[in-house]
C-alpha cells in the first residue's frame, strides 16, 4: 500500500487537539494497515520521527431520523507519538 492510502484523513477534534502539545497526533487509517505501516506511512508523508503507534477500532454507531436505523461507518483510528527530537506536524500547528 501507498502512505496515501494508509493515512486517510487527520482527526480534528477537541480531545485530539489537547494531545498535539505532547507531539501527539490522531489519524484516521486503513482498516487493514497495521503499526508498522502507520508508523513509516506518517514519517514519509510529514517527514517526522515516530516513536509510538496507538490503534483502536471504532464501532459504528446507531444513528435514527425518525423511523429510520442506521449506523455510521466503522474506522479505524491511530494515535501516532513523535519523538522528543522530530519537528511538529505543520498541518496541526496551523490549527491551534
Amino acid at each position: 500500500m501507498v502512505a496515501q492510502d494508509i493515512v486517510i484523513r487527520p482527526i480534528i477534534t477537541e480531545k485530539s487537539m489537547n494531545g498535539t502539545a505532547m507531539k501527539m497526533y490522531t489519524f484516521e487509517v486503513a482498516k487493514s494497515a497495521n503499526k508498522i505501516e502507520i508508523k513509516k506511512a506518517v514519517e514519509e508523508l510529514f517527514g517526522v520521527k515516530v516513536s509510538k503507534v496507538n490503534t483502536l477500532n471504532v464501532r459504528g454507531r446507531l444513528r435514527r431520523q425518525g423511523r429510520t436505523k442506521g449506523y455510521t461507518p466503522a474506522f479505524k483510528k491511530a494515535y501516532v507519538t513523535l519523538a522528543q527530537d522530530s519537528k511538529a506536524i505543520e498541518f496541526f500547528e496551523s490549527m491551534m
